[in-house]
This record gives C-alpha cells, sequence and structure tokens, in this order.
C-alpha cells in the first residue's frame, strides 16, 4: 500500500532547492559515519535505535536520551521505513510543498550537506499549503523532521489532481465520536501554542532541544506521543494523551503504553514519568480505571467564546 510522509529538508527547509536540482531527500545526523551495514541490518527502527542511541550519545553527549531517540528514529525511517513508490511532501520555505516518489534505497555521500541520501522523482508544480484542509495543515506542520500523513491519502490524491480538498473522515475503528476527534485535533495545537498560560503550564515545559519543540507527536514504538513535557526541575517526564474521540479502554491503554515506553527508553537517573488524559467530557470509565493508578490524571477543558456585534 502507498503510504504518505512530510519529510523536512533541513531547519526552516534550507536544503530544499539542494533536494529538487539533485532529485533527493536526506537526514544529516551521523554525518560521518557510512550507515549502509546497519541499515539493512534492522526491518524496523526499534533494533537501529537500539544500536545506534549509543553512538548517537557518544558523538553528542551534551544530547538527552530523548533527542537521541528521535533522531535515530528519524534517520531509520527516512532511510528505510519510507519504502520506494512512497509519495513525499516536502516543503519549500515559500507556503508551498515539493510532492514526489521516493525511487532509490538508501546511499552514503560524505561531506554532502545531507549525506544520507534516498533518490526521489519530483513531480512538476508545487502543492500550495494554502489549499489544504485544517486537518492536514496541522499533520503537515508537525515540527518532526517526518511525518506519517496517509490518513490524509484521499485529501492528497484529490489536491495532486487539482481537485478541491473533500471531508476527511479517520478509519481509526478505536474512534467513537469523530466530531470530538476533529475538535481535539485541533486542541493539541491550541495546547501547544498556548501551553505557557494553561494549568500544566505552570509545571511542565513541552520538550525542546536546542529551542527546537520536538515534543509534540513524539515517536515511540507504539506510535506517537500527543505531547512529551518535562517538569520545571527535570526530574519528571509527562506524556500528554487526547481522548480525541476514541473508546475509554483504548486511551487508558494506549497513555500506559506509551509510558511504559518512556520509563523504558527515555528516562534518565533519578526521573520518573507521570501522564494526563485530556478529554472534553467527564468521562466515569476512564476515572474507574485511573482510581487504581496514581501516576495519571485525567484533565476536561471548556471551549469559550463570544460574538460581538458590529464595532462595540
Amino acid at each position: 500500500m502507498k503510504k504518505y510522509y512530510r519529510v523536512m529538508l533541513g531547519a526552516k527547509s534550507v536544503y530544499a532547492k539542494e533536494c529538487l536540482d539533485g532529485g533527493f531527500i536526506g537526514v544529516g545526523f551521523f554525518k560521518n559515519v557510512d550507515l549502509t551495514s546497519v541499515i539493512s541490518k534492522y526491518d524496523e527502527w526499534r533494533g537501529f535505535n537500539q544500536e545506534m542511541i549509543p553512538v548517537y550519545l557518544e558523538e553528542y553527549p551534551d544530547k538527552s536520551k530523548i533527542a537521541a531517540g528521535l533522531a535515530c528514529a528519524t534517520t531509520w525511517i527516512v532511510l528505510r521505513g519510507i519504502e520506494p513508490g512512497d509519495i513525499v511532501l516536502s516543503p519549500n520555505g515559500s507556503g508551498s510543498y515539493m510532492v514526489g516518489e521516493i525511487s532509490g534505497d538508501y546511499s552514503f555521500h560524505s561531506g554532502a550537506s545531507l549525506p544520507h541520501q534516498r533518490k526521489i522523482t519530483w513531480f512538476p508544480g508545487l502543492l500550495a499549503r494554502s489549499s489544504m484542509s485544517d486537518a492536514l495543515k496541522n499533520s503537515t506542520g508537525a515540527i518532526a523532521t517526518y511525518c506519517d500523513i496517509t490518513k490524509h491519502t484521499v485529501e492528497l490524491e484529490n489536491l495532486m489532481d487539482g481537485k478541491q480538498p473533500s471531508v476527511i473522515t479517520t478509519t481509526d475503528e478505536t474512534i467513537e465520536d469523530p466530531t470530538e476527534f476533529a475538535l481535539e485535533k485541533h486542541l493539541e495545537d491550541f495546547l501547544v501554542k498556548n501551553w505557557k498560560s494553561t494549568e500544566l503550564g505552570k509545571e511542565y515545559d513541552i520538550y525542546e532541544e536546542d529551542g527546537e519543540l520536538i515534543g509534540q507527536q513524539y515517536m515511540s514504538d507504539t506510535g506517537p506521543l500527543d505531547i512529551l513535557a518535562i517538569s520545571k526541575d527535570k526530574q519528571t517526564l509527562l506524556v500528554i494523551e487526547l481522548k480525541k474521540g476514541r473508546a475509554s479502554d483504548s486511551v487508558v491503554g494506549q497513555i500506559q503504553r506509551y509510558m511504559g515506553y518512556v520509563q523504558e527508553t527515555l528516562l534518565e537517573e533519578s526521573q520518573q514519568v507521570k501522564g494526563v488524559i485530556i478529554a472534553l467530557e467527564d468521562d466515569l470509565r476512564i476515572r474507574r480505571a485511573l482510581s487504581v493508578v496514581n501516576n495519571i490524571e485525567f484533565y476536561r477543558y471548556q471551549i469559550n467564546f463570544k460574538l460581538f456585534k458590529g464595532n462595540s
């Protein structure tokens, strides 16, 4: 099955033109290491991470395990996880996306700006961000180097065919309320943009590395965490999961899996992990499930708006 990805080509798309002219996409981690043998060894990113995180931390001793995990997972996914025939959208830095089809496997180019490369056949023309639905804009606007946007296949194919975007629905079978799902997709971005004015923002910061926000949609081995935050004293990592219309048992199980991943792979010595579930409505089933654990809290949010007539 053909999949769709958004791949950043350097910070602020600084290498977009170089990649367009050269017919490739790439990543810049492990600049002096030919990864051919390591990439071919692992059929999934977990094994690659296990081997390469120590290498990354040795090269960048000031980096955290969180930064190392993200860099390694991103490297494997761009270099092997994205398969020939998959479609890539890359922002050009001017409000549009270059679109192309992956046409080759990994190759190492010593000394290049992005030394770890994949051949890509770029399609003619650009895809304007302004033509996308809000849901697709939110997905493609993630800070990370890559994101999987396959769930927007119908809209993407329509846009590539020159058609107007259509209403997109989710195929996630755990979604009980599609309206709530759509609303809380926007809530995630709202929380990130207004974090400091929220109750959680008093004690936690969304995780950053070198001034870059990497705590939104942070990749784990069971899927992306909605938000990963860290306490201001650096002693607690906080996993935040939005209910997004899903069944209560599903969202509770998911956050526990995410917290297990954080505990096993990301915690530094003396750190702990906690969790927060956020939903639009009170949920007795979630409260019952959380009553037997002491490290996950439940929050509700409210939507307030006002109408003003004329110039008043």
